[in-house]
């Protein structure tokens, strides 16, 4: 978060006193590399770092990327030209990376509307589906309103809409729920037809095949 500290975390409900300020963080929490394949990398803060989430860096032909912020700031990262957001709630350092590499931060617009977001610098607040470095989003909603996914190559980043992989698969139970499952159809139209072979998440990263056919089944459930 930025600025003044709430006395509850508005995000998950945390009292104050669980609150870390970003320079403790950055001494505390080291941003740690975990190779996917031969483009894109894990980022994740070790130790975890309250509700850890995973941010993916990307390296495409015109320059490195991320999908997603890690929460802690580490200064001595490789840095990155762009941030692409799937949605607000996982915007963590991204106003520091921003200010220390200039990379351009991107998040829906109605997203970054969202009270949560709104102390969050956002260089395109885009409004539909677009295709740069390689990398296609697909705006889709329910979970938040400016929800988007994202493809590069072989690799779909579905961040938090339905987790976690395998038989115990769940639609986020945050959100609006009927939209949240109404628009998981404009999911299975994106990725139909597609050779893809992996599916990373805000805490997992799972063969692609085995989380369509998961996906598809808590559709009809």
């Amino acid at each position: 978060m930025i600025d003044e500290m709430p006395d509850v975390c508005p995000f998950c409900g945390a009292t104050h006193d669980h609150f870390v300020a970003w320079d403790e963080a950055e001494r505390t929490y080291r941003v740690t590399p975990y190779r996917v394949n031969e483009y894109v990398t894990q980022l994740l803060s070790v130790p975890r770092l309250g509700f850890e989430h995973a941010a993916y860096r990307i390296e495409t032909k015109e320059g490195a990327v991320w999908i997603d912020c890690p929460s802690a700031f580490n200064r001595d990262l490789e840095p990155i030209e762009a941030i692409y957001f799937t949605h607000k709630d996982f915007m963590g350092a991204s106003n520091q990376y921003r200010e220390l590499w200039g990379a351009k931060v991107h998040l829906h617009a109605l997203d970054a509307k969202i009270p949560i977001a709104k102390p969050f610098p956002v260089d395109r607040p885009f409004d539909s589906d677009f295709t740069e470095r390689g990398i296609e989003a697909f705006h889709i909603g329910g979970h938040s309103p400016g929800f988007t996914l994202y493809i590069y190559r072989k690799v779909l980043f579905i961040c938090d809409y339905a987790f976690p992989p395998g038989s115990q698969m769940r639609l986020n139970p945050f959100g609006p729920q009927q939209e949240t499952r109404d628009q998981a159809a404009r999911i299975l139209e994106v990725i139909s037809g597609r050779t893809l072979e992996t599916v990373c998440g805000y805490n997992f990263i799972t063969e692609f095949e085995s989380w369509r056919e998961d996906f598809k089944h808590l559709l009809t459930v």
